[in-house]
């Protein structure tokens, strides 16, 4: 730990779950926390918290990431989907398909890895910045891009398989921002978020998945793969990111994820920060890079939400285990929530 660094961002928990770790206050969901969590089914029935994978349409939310794409492989003098398997050796009737997918793993309904979010940090006390990530695994070393030296690129660290292996069950909170202050653009700080979560009687504890319903997803389904960039832009609810005091509520609160059904769970871009130089994803900052507090985006809640308000719940279980993916950053998921 040394090697990598001396000294850590105040406030993070770099080196609290030992100096290799990589899944960052997950460590805090244990198998007793996953018992209590499974108390919460009390009915038996599942939401998917998904959009389908080809939503949201376009590239208007993230210029950079494109819908995913099916590919067919050729096979003798077709291709390998409503192929006839007549021709080989002891078959007669049977027809066989079969395909890629080309897909940006953060696209839509998503995990953000602790790779996702690094920032210039002096690690070793010196006065030199070195671009690094949660616990300080650093850019160019342990997380390689394609521009940088090495064969293997990707994320030696920090990937989305450790995620993924510890399966990430646990017991869902959902607080309903669009019930509290309806569709309209507003960044949430701690005070709006502590008014919303008392009025809908919504109490957080240690290793919650906490979860966060703005509308903005089934927005994003009613535009039927042809998303409007300037209604998405200023509709619905954001967290404040620049809000200390709702920082401190994620660092004092134990949750595990933050999970949210809008693009970047925070307001972005931000307001402007002090100084001259200061996080432009002050949310995803505090989170992923100095807490290890895995970030999603893009879940739709809009079923679920309205079933826990008629049920007068605001707890469910919840199963979300992303793709187990070497060297990925983030990964498509499809969540469940069982109540």
């Amino acid at each position: 730990m040394q090697n990598r660094w001396r000294q850590r961002p105040e406030g993070s928990t770099w080196g609290d779950f030992g100096e290799d770790d990589q899944i960052g206050r997950m460590n805090l969901l244990t198998p007793e926390l996953r018992r209590k969590a499974a108390l919460e089914i009390q009915e038996g029935r599942v939401f998917c918290l998904s959009l389908p994978l080809d939503y949201p349409g376009g590239s208007v939310l993230a210029h950079f990431r494109k819908p995913p794409r099916l590919v067919y492989e050729p096979r003798g003098n077709a291709f390998n989907f409503n192929y006839e398997l007549s021709g080989v050796s002891g078959c007669f009737c049977d027809v066989v398909s079969d395909e890629g997918v080309t897909i940006y793993s953060q696209y839509s309904t998503q995990w953000d890895g602790l790779g996702h979010i690094g920032q210039e940090f002096d690690v070793m006390g010196d006065g030199k910045t070195a671009k690094v990530y949660y616990n300080g695994f650093r850019a160019g070393e342990h997380i390689i891009g394609p521009g940088e030296l090495g064969v293997n690129k990707g994320a030696h660290r920090l990937g989305i398989e450790n995620l993924a292996a510890t399966a990430v069950q646990g017991r869902g909170v959902l607080v309903d921002l669009e019930r509290a202050y309806g569709r309209e653009r507003q960044a949430i700080g701690y005070d709006l978020l502590m008014r919303a979560m008392e009025a809908q009687k919504v109490e957080v504890e240690l290793g919650d998945f906490f979860c966060i319903n703005t509308g903005f997803a089934e927005l994003v389904l009613s535009m039927n793969k042809q998303p409007d960039g300037s209604i998405l832009s200023n509709s619905c609810a954001v967290l404040d990111g620049r809000d200390e005091k709702l920082l401190q509520w994620v660092t004092d609160s134990g949750v595990v994820a933050i999970c949210a059904d809008n693009f970047a769970v925070e307001a972005y871009p931000a307001r402007p920060g002090e100084g001259d130089r200061y996080p432009g994803l002050p949310l995803h900052n505090h989170c992923l890079f100095k807490l290890g507090v895995h970030l999603a985006e893009l879940w739709n809640f809009s079923e679920l939400a309205r079933w826990l308000a008629n049920n007068d719940r605001s707890r469910f279980f919840l199963t979300a285990p992303p793709l187990r993916l070497p060297g990925a950053v983030g990964s498509p998921v499809t969540p469940v929530a069982t109540v």
